[in-house]
């Protein structure tokens, strides 16, 4: 195991394109073989396509594919997160998109459904799209909509995005009653509830690592470090390499886990003889800015 994170830490751009795939089949699979089938619909734009589709397909009798209409939703926020966020983050989450919408396209349900009960088909696709989506965040990649709103309000308001999620699900679910019934309404809540405790299990949002950072160049370590990541810094001074005898500063800070890749980069810019290493918390006490970036 311990070798496995190490190469994924020395190979985070093949990482990421992989989780990004996974996460595409997945989110296909949901749709396609439970979801659709059983008139049942995820959270977020992934949600909200599907209730523009089948509003479409009903009322104007123009069928746009569900993978089109999220990717389309989601080209403002990518345009404003390549702006003003992140170039990286905008471009792998694109990626994992463009990749989920062909995937939709591609890997069609079969021609009968894989159950006649809807509650089998809302819990097997909370559990497959729960996983794809946990594994994408474990791995530093958003599946847009909600998340890069969610961003946006916290960097702007310190908002959390709690409220305004519960709401927009709330809408989803409506809508569920009114074009399908109320139980698919119900069926609806089940999905959504085994998908979050899926992505929960395989990611934890909270998720935080201790950094110990041993340095000669600590101003501009910190520099470098509050730009990139915008975090507070604690100071050790009068340490001593034991080797060298020279003077070095001890520097502790934490860090959400989805910030590592960016954390190693910046402070090898910032110092590349920089000796640092990281463990996993279990709980914060006081002020922590919650980032997914």
């Amino acid at each position: 195991m311990t070798q496995l994170i190490q190469y994924f830490d020395r190979h985070e751009f093949s990482t990421r394109v992989m989780t990004a795939l996974i996460y595409a089949i997945t989110s296909a699979v949901a749709l396609n073989f439970f979801w659709t089938p059983a008139h049942v619909y995820s959270s977020g734009f992934t949600g909200l396509a599907q209730v523009l589709n089948t509003l479409g397909t009903r009322f104007l009798h123009v069928t746009i594919p569900v993978g089109l209409l999220l990717v389309l939703l989601n080209i403002p926020l990518l345009v404003m997160a390549y702006r003003e966020l992140s170039k990286r983050f905008a471009m792998f989450t694109a990626f994992a998109l463009f990749a989920a919408a062909t995937a939709m396209r591609l890997i069609m349900g079969p021609a009968e459904p894989v159950s006649q009960d809807p509650l089998l088909l809302a819990l097997f696709g909370g559990v497959v799209n729960g996983f794809g989506t946990g594994l994408a965040l474990r791995n530093g990649i958003s599946t847009g909509g909600l998340d890069i709103i969610g961003i946006f309000v916290r960097r702007r308001t310190g908002m959390r995005m709690g409220a305004v999620n519960l709401l927009f699900n709330f809408f989803i679910l409506l809508a569920a009653g009114a074009l399908f019934g109320v139980q698919f309404a119900l069926y609806t809540i089940i999905t959504l509830v085994v998908n979050a405790y899926m992505i929960d299990a395989v990611y934890t949002r909270q998720q935080q690592l201790q950094v110990m950072i041993v340095t000669e160049k600590p101003d501009h370590v910190i520099a470098f470090l509050q730009k990139e990541l915008g975090r507070g810094i604690t100071v050790v001074h009068g340490a001593e390499g034991a080797f060298s005898h020279h003077p070095k500063e001890v520097l502790f800070t934490v860090i959400s886990a989805y910030e590592r890749y960016d954390f190693r980069d910046a402070l090898a810019r910032a110092d590349e003889k920089a000796w640092a290493s990281t463990w996993r918390i279990e709980r914060i006490l006081g002020r922590f800015h919650d980032t997914k970036l």
